[in-house]
């Protein structure tokens, strides 16, 4: 069986943002549509998340209970008529609505949207129902209602999003490119990563951070919100617990409802699963996706051949699916941490679905997945009964996803993947890895960060003076208590003294831990990077690099010991944290560069790939960029490709796609 140009065509189809058609008639009062918050056309609005068969047909999706109108029919079935085969073609006379829920009172129409208004600007918290699940929403600027948001779903410092009236009120609180200001205003409607210039708004939404995640309407219902007066910044993040999946059905709000005590807009129209929202930043690199998700088309514009069908896995965090058939590519949008167990349930429909619409036979397709034996994604793949199961090594799937959607497959480059933990193919915890070669003919590993301690295990991504320790540790005792640094450290010292769970690691994620701790960061990481965000924004404070500090590659590793110990002596001298850590930062670029150019000129080669989620610091990709001035050397990237763990699973399948799979 093949894919059929029909059936490509409909392929899990993404969720868009309202076009300027149907925001036009939205407040058009001549318009049977008027206020109608499932107002849409062929060229708007959600898709993916409503399908339940394929091809994308109004019996297909959730619409399918609602019978169409004859003067929907009459637009349906008109050549001329723009809502031709608009297959969730509705109106307030034959589609759902919406009602608010507010102590046991309902709520509908405009007087819905007013009383919604009114408790936004009172400092309530709600439910919301969106396109693809809930949203949790508040007044972004009262401490009040975040404080008890972050209370109630233990988020004591991560940043939330939030979403603004338009672009003008964007513009107030971030600074923002033409080339932001335009992704902004796309119809992905990505969550946008941009520079903030509120402190008032940052302090209360992202704290310890130089930036604020915004977006802005792309539902009919959210440009009824603010029509309707709420405030012009609002709070706007997936209603779930951290690592769990984003409630998308009624009657999955039970523990919320219970714990927030509060209003809920529902939508009547189902959600057959939920899609959580992109997240873009712009680099040097490019617009870069933090989490691929809303908005994005699941079939890639590549190609992979293979005489069999492919199944990757992906990683445990951030995780995606990819499968490969008759050469197309389809890649999943962001399922979660697979760690937690709903994100498991929700992870098996997604492979399910994606077997089952494309009609694939798991007996003959090869499965790949992370070289990490206790992942829940090898785990899972040991269980299907595929034709054969390949592990693939972390790293390299990084750096085989960018060259994949640059179809540089025989491409010789230089590759530099840096990030908090991968299995390796020796066993030990990779995490700063270099690697020469191609898809095609494979990756050597050439070289690494020098190897440190990973102390206490995976309680060293959790404790930044317990990753500190592990980096300097062997250094000389007077020196370390003349640092007179807090616990953990002392405790770690000793855990490394007895080599208790104590693990070799070439992390680069952990190294930022480590300089975050020496700078002042003493806290626990609440959230996954924490102490490198707050190291880039302490960086941001020194305008102009007045420290560099040794980084040197020695032809196999990057050495970090004279860096530790400079950066040491200057904390000693009193020397402003920003400026150790501005110096860090382009110590590490320096060091960065100096592989690149080397590596580079030995394998004449001018490509080189960054990815790895160490990459999503824009102030370190600017200064390698900045450093590669005058070069020939060319960085590939794609704005496809997220760089974090969401690639994971396309490299692995372009890697697979490499072998010989008769």
């Amino acid at each position: 069986m093949t894919l059929s140009s029909r059936t490509l065509s409909h392929t899990f189809l993404p969720d868009t943002a309202i076009c300027d058609d149907c925001l036009r008639e939205l407040f058009d009062p001549t318009s049977k549509r008027y206020l109608y918050p499932y107002i849409g056309c062929p060229n708007c609005g959600p898709r993916y998340v409503l399908m339940t068969n394929l091809p994308f047909e109004r019996k297909n999706t959730t619409m399918a209970e609602w019978e169409i109108c004859p003067s929907c029919k009459e637009e349906y079935e008109d050549p001329q008529n723009r809502r031709y085969h608009a297959e969730l073609n509705c109106c307030p006379d034959c589609g759902p609505n919406y009602y608010l829920t507010v102590n046991g009172e309902r709520y509908e129409g405009e007087e819905m949207f007013r009383r919604v208004a009114e408790l936004l600007k009172n400092g309530e918290i709600l439910l919301m129902k969106n396109n693809g699940g809930y949203h949790l929403v508040c007044d972004a600027f009262n401490k009040e209602a975040v404080q008890v948001m972050r209370d109630k779903l233990g988020r004591p410092r991560k940043s939330f999003a939030i979403m603004v009236k338009d672009v003008e009120a964007a513009k107030e609180i971030v600074h923002l490119s033409e080339k932001e200001e335009e992704i902004l205003l796309s119809k992905k409607r990505p969550i946008l990563i941009a520079k903030s210039k509120s402190e008032e708004l940052s302090s209360i939404i992202a704290p310890n951070n130089p930036d604020i995640g915004l977006m802005v309407p792309y539902t009919g219902l959210q440009h009824l919100l603010f029509h309707f007066g709420s405030p012009r910044f609002i709070v706007m993040t997936s209603a779930n617990y951290p690592g769990e999946p984003t409630i998308h059905k009624d009657d999955q709000l039970t523990r919320l409802l219970e714990d927030f005590q509060c209003a809920v807009l529902i939508g009547e129209r189902e959600i057959e699963r939920s899609v959580d929202d992109t997240v873009l930043k712009v680099t040097k690199l490019g617009a870069v996706p933090f989490r691929r998700s809303r908005g994005y088309n699941n079939l890639l514009n590549i190609t992979l051949p293979s005489s069999r069908p492919i199944l990757t896995l992906g990683a445990d965090l951030k995780s995606t699916i990819t499968l490969v058939k008759d050469g197309h590519v389809i890649m999943s949008h962001h399922l979660g941490d697979t760690s937690k167990y709903g994100t498991q349930l929700k992870f098996e429909r997604a492979v399910k679905d994606y077997l089952n619409y494309h009609g694939v036979a798991l007996s003959d397709t090869i499965i790949g997945h992370d070289l990490h034996p206790e992942y829940f994604t090898t785990k899972f793949a040991q269980t299907l009964e595929g034709y054969r199961h390949v592990a693939v090594q972390h790293h390299k799937a990084h750096l085989a996803s960018i060259l994949a959607l640059k179809n540089k497959l025989s491409e010789p480059v230089v590759g530099v993947i840096f990030d908090g933990a991968g299995y390796g193919e020796d066993g030990e915890i990779w995490g700063g890895e270099i690697f020469v070669g191609s898809v095609q003919e494979g990756f050597a590993r050439r070289g690494h960060l020098r190897k440190a301690s990973l102390i206490g295990g995976d309680a060293a991504a959790t404790f930044p003076l317990q990753a500190l320790a592990g980096f300097i540790g062997d250094f000389d005792k007077e020196l370390l208590d003349r640092l007179q640094l807090p616990e953990p450290f002392p405790k770690a010292l000793k855990i490394k003294e007895k080599n208790i769970r104590t693990f070799p690691t070439t992390s680069v994620g952990r190294l930022f831990d480590a300089v975050a701790a020496l700078t002042g960061f003493h806290l626990d990481n609440s959230f996954e990077g924490e102490a490198a965000i707050g190291l880039e924004y302490l960086a941001g404070q020194s305008p102009i690099v007045e420290e560099v500090y040794p980084f040197p590659w020695t032809g196999e590793e990057l050495d970090y010991r004279p860096l530790f110990e400079e950066m040491i002596q200057s904390r000693l001298k009193g020397t402003s944290p920003s400026v150790i850590a501005r110096g860090f930062h382009r110590s590490l670029a320096q060091a960065v560069v100096d592989v690149i150019t080397a590596l580079c000129k030995e394998y004449d080669t001018n490509y080189a790939v960054l990815s790895g989620g160490v990459f999503h610091n824009s102030l370190l990709v600017s200064d390698i960029f900045d450093l590669l001035k005058g070069t020939n050397i060319e960085i590939f990237y794609d704005d496809e490709a997220p760089l974090g763990d969401n690639c994971i699973s396309l490299g692995q399948a372009a890697i697979l796609s490499a072998m010989n799979n008769d």
